[in-house]
């Protein structure tokens, strides 16, 4: 019996092989878990029709983040897909790129609006919408953050302050859902090479002090961040809730 062996799982945030969200949705499956995972847009709909096959994903479904309406389909066809809902992988985040650049004050009303609607609200959303079909047995949520939502990172910027809303969002979320033995939690990740990374600038740059200054001296791979997703999505983690989980080799620890 695998560690999440007949849960209902539901994944949003797959864009290709790289996405940390593809790479949790693997471990997932290996250890039992059925899943329907969610695309947006005609660009990324072939690939990411393949990968849930791949998955065997039991259904594939549009949803744009942006509309409460598309948050609320996909919720309910995931339940009549699997017949309920146990976990949640939220893996999305999207900034305009002249957003990434030069100072953070300088960003304009409508890029910090949309990156905090997609990167932040969207979360709260799915988690109002999932509860639905987790308060008679319970659940767990996942989101992905970064260590930019606590110190300042070069480059970062609008997207530092949207994950840190949402990591405060996570809190909140895990105390309203607490007494629905619903958990709520998050991981932040090190830096890897995802197709969302490739918009800050001097990532690789990032990517080598991380990997040169952390305690074990490497950067992360995406097998860490799965592994850590499973503890938290399972049984394992039974008592962990509104919590921001670390899977960076140690780099937010240090100072200079």
């Amino acid at each position: 019996m695998g560690l999440v062996s007949g849960k209902k799982a539901l994944i949003l945030g797959i864009a290709n092989e790289r996405s940390l969200a593809y790479v949790i949705a693997q471990r997932l499956a290996s250890e039992g878990a059925a899943m329907v995972v969610t695309y947006q847009g005609e660009a990324v709909e072939s690939r990411v029709r393949n990968l849930a096959s791949e998955l065997q994903a039991a259904a594939v479904e549009p949803c744009d983040v942006t509309r409460d309406g598309d948050i609320d389909a996909v919720v309910d066809a995931t339940g009549r897909a699997l017949g309920g809902l146990d976990l949640v992988v939220h893996a999305v985040a999207f900034a305009d790129k002249e957003a990434l650049v030069g100072r953070y004050c300088d960003v304009t009303r409508p890029s910090f609006l949309k990156a905090l609607e997609i990167g932040a609200y969207s979360f709260t959303a799915l988690a109002r919408s999932a509860a639905r079909l987790m308060q008679s047995s319970g659940g767990s949520m996942l989101t992905l953050t970064y260590f930019g939502a606590e110190k300042v990172v070069p480059h970062y910027n609008v997207m530092g302050v949207t994950k840190a809303a949402l990591e405060a969002s996570v809190r909140y979320i895990a105390a309203d859902l607490g007494p629905d033995a619903i958990r709520v939690n998050a991981i932040s990740a090190g830096p890897i090479k995802t197709l969302s990374a490739k918009g800050v600038r001097d990532f690789n740059s990032m990517l080598s002090l991380a990997g040169e200054r952390s305690p074990l001296r490497r950067n992360i791979t995406g097998r860490d961040v799965a592994d850590a997703a499973l503890f938290l999505l399972s049984d394992l983690g039974a008592g962990v809730t509104g919590e921001v989980l670390h899977v960076d080799a140690g780099y937010n620890i240090m100072g200079m």
